[in-house]
């Protein structure tokens, strides 16, 4: 009688462990879910890398200036993947926007004496009237003839910025009576980026977002469900134009300095393209797909592609793997990389399901 008591009372121990345990697993895998959580720790993690590439010897120093590269122009790529993939709308004005966020900085500043953060308050308010002008615009125009008026507006924004002043210098900006150095910008940069991804996903998953993405798949059909095709598209263009002034500011607060006139500068052409290329890759319809997408095109070569001797020898060959990448991409994944890792994770959770039955049992499984 005895053992029995004692039997009953380790299995009813069990249960009542196994019943506590449950929840607080369950706990724990909703936090790490949770896209805000998962966002924070990726700030968090990024410039834990950063500063292992500053302060120790375990990183090169040319990983601060790929990732911290990346990260200015991540904000850019969030944008233009909120403008194509839920809006359904391109564009190849984002290096005139960008530079919108650097002449900004640098007359606010300079001129009027004003803060680096009332410098960014100005160039947000500069890319809305410039978002709100494309906006309208892209009312009668669409498609491939949108692409190559916003690839003009670029243009001529690049050659304002020629007239006003060819090369602008604004050094080491101050914040608070400290200057801020190089080593030091990734602690305005980076949690401006997950400032972004964290309202960007808010969007993404409000009404504002669904209405976006309706107004992709069908124009028609949303104007027949009542969505204000005008409201949705000059708030596509306006956050697509802001993120871009943003990335701008974070641009020329890494490098203090930029030229207007160079092929390769922020606001160049190859900008716009670079940009496209990257959310092409990554998955225009994924954060984490048009940062990873950002980071093959501003900082793989950094960070990993020079330490390989044969490529350092012969940097021709890094744009070429980027546009076989793009390809390919877009023959067998039109969805980016982001599909990708999602078919594979989906194929890796069915394989684990089969374990499991074949151990438990399928019931049991």
């Amino acid at each position: 009688m005895d053992k029995r008591l004692k039997q009953q009372y380790s299995f009813d121990s069990l249960n009542v462990q196994s019943k506590t345990s449950k929840p607080i697993a369950k706990n724990v895998r909703g936090i790490f879910k949770n896209s805000t959580f998962q966002y924070l720790l990726f700030g968090a993690i990024l410039i834990v890398l950063l500063l292992v590439s500053v302060k120790t010897p375990y990183l090169p120093y040319s990983w601060y200036g790929g990732l911290i590269s990346t990260a200015c122009f991540s904000i850019a790529s969030i944008g233009f993947c909120l403008l194509m993939g839920y809006s359904g709308m391109a564009s190849l004005g984002t290096g005139g926007f960008i530079g919108i966020g650097c002449y900004s900085v640098y007359y606010v500043m300079t001129l009027s004496g004003l803060s680096f953060f009332l410098a960014i308050l100005v160039a947000i308010l500069i890319a809305i009237i410039i978002g709100v002008i494309v906006g309208f615009i892209s009312l009668r125009i669409e498609s491939i003839y949108l692409v190559i008026l916003t690839l003009g507006l670029s243009e001529i924004l690049r050659n304002v910025y020629r007239v006003l002043s060819d090369s602008i210098n604004i050094g080491r900006v101050e914040i608070f009576g400290m200057k801020i150095l190089t080593a030091d910008t990734m602690y305005i940069i980076v949690p401006i980026l997950v400032i972004i991804m964290i309202v960007t996903k808010n969007l993404i998953s409000s009404p504002t977002g669904r209405a976006m993405l309706a107004m992709k798949n069908s124009t028609a059909a949303a104007q027949a469900m009542g969505i204000s095709v005008l409201k949705y598209r000059l708030m596509a263009f306006i956050i697509c134009t802001v993120y871009a002034s943003i990335s701008g500011t974070m641009l020329i607060l890494r490098n203090g300095s930029a030229t207007a006139s160079s092929g390769t500068s922020f606001y160049a052409l190859i900008t716009s393209l670079n940009i496209l290329a990257a959310v092409i890759i990554g998955g225009y319809k994924s954060i984490w797909g048009a940062i990873f997408g950002t980071f093959v095109m501003y900082g793989m070569n950094t960070t990993i592609l020079q330490n390989i001797s044969f490529l350092s020898e012969h940097p021709e060959l890094v744009t070429i793997i980027s546009g076989v990448l793009v390809i390919v991409v877009v023959m067998f994944y039109p969805g980016g990389l982001a599909q990708l890792l999602q078919g594979f994770k989906g194929k890796i959770s069915k394989l684990l399901l089969k374990i499991r039955e074949a151990k438990y049992g399928k019931d049991l499984g």
